[in-house]
């Protein structure tokens, strides 16, 4: 699954998914484990508010390599 984020039309970072989930734009959810929580935790309560679920990534560092960025990443959504 963390393979198709890759080549998937996405947004990265906290402020643009939740831009998306609010926008009802958002597919799918990847948030990093190891996020500080009061980064993700306005995200769980966004995807609960609105149905979705959430896919949990062990790393910052395992999710930004997915997505192909040199950094970690807290928060990955794909888009519809």
């Amino acid at each position: 699954m963390l393979s198709e984020l890759h080549t998937a039309h996405k947004v990265i970072g906290v402020k643009q998914s939740k831009k998306a989930i609010r926008d009802g734009a958002a597919a799918q959810v990847f948030v990093a484990l190891d996020a500080e929580k009061r980064i993700v935790g306005p995200i769980y309560e966004l995807c609960s508010e609105h149905g979705m679920e959430v896919t949990e990534v062990t790393t910052m560092t395992e999710l930004g390599d997915a997505v192909g960025i040199d950094v970690g990443a807290a928060v990955v959504v794909v888009l519809h």
